[in-house]
């Protein structure tokens, strides 16, 4: 049996067998969705209440070193099963949802969300389970486990960018480079801004990440690149790599009707934003998403410098 068809069967079983993952997948049928257009392009908002946990998760330092991690096998529920991926990722049913299957992939050993020596597995993941879309969020840019190595993983299609990159490419990209190998793009939609990998050669990626994490750190001047990437697999890789500026928009910490509770992550990079709240997916406007994601992409100017010197 194929990791794919493992993990297919792992979350079906898990919605009968484990209750807090069956009602919250239950509840995804009930979820209100907007959409929201743009010019060629639309993003979806989504009430998730159960995303709560997720949405208001606090990462600082002091409540990560307070708080047990829920990613460890020792803190896990007795319901949770896992499926292992080679022998140092667990491939988990996320409890709170957000796609029909969702997983979130932890890695064994409690090591910090770091991607760049574990872009190979990734890559390695995303081929592993084509039927999914693989995700990365990066500390401040959406994990809520900043504090342990882990994937997110759920079903193709849900994102509206996998329909739209097409489109999105040939009407507001650029072609950085292209060979038999591996072709790169950089896309300004006027909502993100983003680079675009396909390739069927894991090394010309490992090699194009390897130089992307560098210049990202540099424009940055941080540690750990602020970053958002999604995988797709079909014969070849398409990966979708999202720059950052802040982990959450202003309107996250205003009160009263200015508020509106969001963490962006990928999901909300690839065209679906998840609020846990009803009242947001009634007000959020096209104003609004522009305000917000303008706030959470890299500026023009850092993107100018990066696609220079990709």
């Amino acid at each position: 049996m194929s990791t794919q068809e493992k993990a297919h069967a792992l979350f079906k079983d898990q919605i009968s067998s484990w209750p807090l993952l069956g009602a919250n997948w239950e509840k995804l049928a009930e979820a209100k969705i907007k959409q929201v257009d743009f010019d060629g392009f639309f993003i979806k908002v989504q009430c998730n209440p159960k995303r709560i946990v997720s949405s208001a998760a606090k990462v600082d330092k002091v409540s990560i070193e307070n708080r047990a991690c829920f990613l460890c096998a020792g803190h896990r529920p007795p319901e949770e099963k896992n499926v292992w991926f080679e022998d140092h990722y667990e491939i988990l049913c996320n409890p709170f949802p957000i796609f029909r299957e969702h997983f979130t992939i932890a890695k064994s050993d409690h090591t910090p969300q770091v991607i760049e020596a574990e872009f190979g597995n990734f890559l390695e993941l995303s081929r592993a389970l084509p039927d999914l879309a693989l995700f990365y969020n990066a500390p401040n840019c959406g994990a809520s486990a900043p504090d342990h190595m882990h994937f997110q993983a759920g079903n193709r299609g849900f994102m509206p960018i996998e329909e739209q990159l097409a489109t999105l490419k040939a009407r507001y990209g650029a072609q950085l480079h292209e060979d038999p190998g591996l072709k790169v793009s950089a896309v300004d939609d006027g909502l993100r801004r983003f680079y675009v990998f396909e390739s069927g050669s894991m090394e010309r990626l490992e090699e194009l990440a390897a130089i992307a994490f560098q210049l990202i750190r540099e424009v940055q001047n941080g540690a750990e690149p602020m970053i958002n990437i999604l995988s797709y697999y079909d014969q070849g890789w398409q990966v979708l790599l999202f720059p950052r500026d802040k982990h959450r928009p202003g309107q996250d910490f205003e009160e009263g009707e200015l508020n509106i509770l969001l963490s962006p992550a990928s999901g909300a990079m690839g065209g679906a934003v998840i609020t846990p709240r009803e009242t947001e997916v009634q007000k959020i406007t096209q104003e609004d998403s522009e305000d917000i994601f303008s706030q959470i992409t890299c500026s023009e100017d850092q993107f100018k410098r990066l696609t220079a010197a990709v």
